[in-house]
């Protein structure tokens, strides 16, 4: 990949024919695939186990054939030199410049290593998903998180500098003291999770005395948890704020691979310049191309050098939308973005459920407040689920009421009884990052 390691922002991509486009990722996948083969002793021997060489790949079909990666091997290779990557790394460990690890929500973190290639690749990336959600030089974006290993929205805030906004970073301040410099300077936008999003705004409201719709926020851009993506979530948000907000999906062994646009078409535009996303079928393997059948997001970054992610098995459950977006974009959109993780799609009294699901009923009942917990556990051969939820305040005199609404809305949408506990309201967890709100105890070692 030596003869382009400058990428330039061209959104020119967005909008290349199906066809064109399909040549654009195949010619991309092939050098992504002889570059880890030739610089990388860990896909070198994969592949060599395989039977496969990079010259066997010659057509869109011949892809498959290419073995999957998982986030176990890549755990397993980091017990390997050069320490602390192992021999995935496809570059002279001297031309790391940048450190970065998953938050090990799913186990043992995973350690990132990119070039600064690899970083500037990052921001283009974002750069896409900021200037189709109408971020602009006019901007000035807030940065409310904590600037740390996780990749977060690091590269979000070299995007936004780069398109010609202006960037306020607000890591070490306090919630309060955050809102107040978005207030003091007159912000447009910020990014944060949907927890966080919720969170800012209950404190400006009940501990400030301030209205979130006040500030002149502009636009919002979400990450790390499905949330924006969620109606009844991305609804609350928008309303507490008084403006649009906008999903993105990405992971740091990934990268930044899908975003929502102005037209909020009710999914999520894979960056198909940046990425090959292909949809499996979970019971069978098949490769799913239609719309509208649910499978597991198989994803290949075609640009990146130091630890290349091709084949990688996300666990994302994903379907294909049946329509195109009216913004004119020619990147496919994957209907109401990332519906769950086929790891976290768990059975319990023998029906499958989705913490998004419940998450939606949550969300959609207005006298409940934003936050919530499921414990999920096992009596005997009977499993069990607990919820905790908050009642609003002004809502609390008609409490029987609104739990018995909540009972028949989780009857509905996820085939389900639970146990319902009231806490009172602000006293569960809040979260700045990735919310843990979902808890199977029935896993060995919960």
């Amino acid at each position: 990949m030596t003869e382009d390691r400058r990428i330039y922002w061209n959104p020119i991509t967005e909008l290349l024919p199906k066809e064109k486009l399909r040549a654009l990722q195949l010619k991309k996948f092939k050098r992504v695939l002889k570059w880890a083969y030739d610089k990388s002793p860990f896909y070198r021997r994969l592949y060599k186990d395989a039977g496969l060489e990079p010259g066997d790949i010659k057509s869109f079909e011949d892809i498959a054939k290419v073995p999957k990666i998982e986030k176990d091997m890549l755990r397993e290779v980091q017990k390997r030199e050069p320490f602390p990557y192992g021999d995935m790394l496809a570059v002279p460990i001297e031309e790391v410049t940048e450190f970065r690890q998953t938050s090990g929500t799913t186990g043992t973190p995973v350690y990132q290593a990119d070039t600064w290639q690899d970083w500037e690749w990052w921001s283009e990336c974002w750069s896409y998903i900021l200037y189709a959600q109408g971020y602009r030089n006019t901007d000035r974006v807030f940065m409310p998180f904590g600037y740390n290993i996780f990749v977060a929205f690091w590269a979000g805030h070299y995007a936004a500098e780069k398109i010609g906004c202006e960037v306020v970073p607000g890591g070490v301040l306090d919630t309060q003291a955050r809102i107040l410099k978005m207030q003091e300077l007159k912000c447009t936008a910020f990014m944060a999770t949907p927890t966080y999003v919720l969170n800012m705004a209950d404190v400006a409201k009940n501990k400030l005395g301030i209205d979130p719709r006040s500030i002149g926020i502009r636009r919002i851009t979400c990450a790390g948890e499905p949330g924006a993506s969620i109606p009844t979530t991305k609804k609350r948000m928008e309303e507490a704020w008084g403006c649009p907000v906008y999903d993105h999906v990405g992971a740091t062994e990934i990268g930044a691979w899908a975003y929502e646009c102005t037209s909020q078409p009710g999914g999520l535009h894979v960056n198909e310049a940046f990425f090959l996303v292909e949809i499996e079928d979970i019971e069978t393997g098949e490769i799913i191309d239609e719309p509208g059948r649910e499978g597991k997001m198989i994803i290949t970054a075609f640009d990146r050098e130091a630890k290349p992610c091709i084949r990688f098995d996300s666990k994302d459950v994903i379907r294909w939308a049946d329509y195109q977006c009216e913004c004119g974009r020619t990147f496919r959109v994957i209907d109401g973005g990332v519906i769950g993780r086929a790891d976290d799609i768990t059975k319990v009294k023998g029906v499958l459920l989705a913490p998004s699901a419940i998450e939606e009923v949550v969300r959609g009942i207005k006298e409940l407040g934003d936050e919530f917990e499921v414990i999920v556990t096992k009596r005997g051969d009977v499993d069990e689920i607990l919820l905790k939820v908050e009642i609003r305040p002004e809502s609390e005199g008609r409490k029987d009421e609104v739990l018995a609404h909540l009972k028949d809305q989780l009857r509905l949408k996820t085939n389900l009884g639970y146990k319902i506990e009231v806490h009172s309201y602000g006293s569960l967890p809040r979260y700045e990052v990735k919310a843990k709100r979902f808890k199977d105890l029935r896993k060995k070692g919960a």
